[in-house]
């Protein structure tokens, strides 16, 4: 009989300055056999706990005094490839400015505070094996409202669209209208594994970490505006 291979416990930083936030988070986690590495209070200690403890997955609120959880998310996310950390906003407002500027400056997604427990931890698994958190056309509303407005310092993430082939940028291009990988095969009249692997090619050249990145690619580079109309 061929030994089991036991794999590492998933970890975590928690960084909120409510202490609440952290103790019941950290203990849901736990609950679950996510190893909480840091519980931290604002974002200077979360990007110090990061560096420190490498965990595969950061709970980010985003409204922390001496740094937010935006230029958290920058400082975390700077230089890292792929297979770097995860982060997931923490917000009290779904449809929220500064949520979409932490998006654009790379986090997989966001949880409302008053997440529960069975989503929290479904949420983590989730950015951790490489998913994106959001729903497609949550992540469009949201990119919607505020990217023409957003007044946030710059995140755009320059990238060359020049490397993907017709066929990928046809998919980029309807993936930011919101459609889910079952729609997109059928308005395309493709496999929904083609589809996947056409979305894995997208990131790949484009060096994106999830679907959401894609979608605010896709509004920044004017390869789809506001209202849905393609460049």
């Amino acid at each position: 009989m061929a030994e089991r291979v036991s794999r590492p416990p998933l970890r975590a930083v928690i960084a909120d300055d409510q202490a609440l936030v952290r103790t019941g988070f950290g203990m849901i986690l736990a609950a679950d056999g996510i190893e909480v590495t840091a519980e931290v209070a604002d974002g200077a200690e979360a990007v110090a706990a990061v560096r420190r403890t490498r965990p595969d997955v950061v709970l980010m609120d985003i409204r922390m005094p001496e740094m937010d959880g935006i230029e958290a998310t920058r400082q975390i996310l700077a230089g890292g490839g792929p297979d770097s950390t995860r982060i997931i906003i923490l917000t009290t407002y779904d449809l929220d400015h500064y949520v979409y500027a932490a998006l654009a400056a790379g986090a997989s997604g966001f949880l409302l505070k008053d997440v529960t427990p069975e989503h929290l931890v479904a949420a983590v698994r989730l950015v951790q094996s490489g998913d994106a958190l959001l729903a497609p056309t949550i992540t469009r509303r949201l990119i919607e409202r505020f990217a023409p407005h957003n007044e946030a310092p710059s995140t755009t993430l320059h990238r060359d669209l020049s490397g993907l082939t017709p066929r990928e940028l046809e998919v980029l291009r309807l993936l930011a209208t919101g459609l889910s990988n079952a729609e997109l095969a059928d308005r395309l009249f493709l496999s929904p594994t083609t589809v996947k692997t056409h979305i894995g090619h997208i990131l790949s050249k484009l060096d994106l970490r999830d679907r959401v990145q894609a979608v605010v690619l896709a509004y920044e580079t004017g390869l789809i505006s506001p209202g849905g109309g393609g460049s």
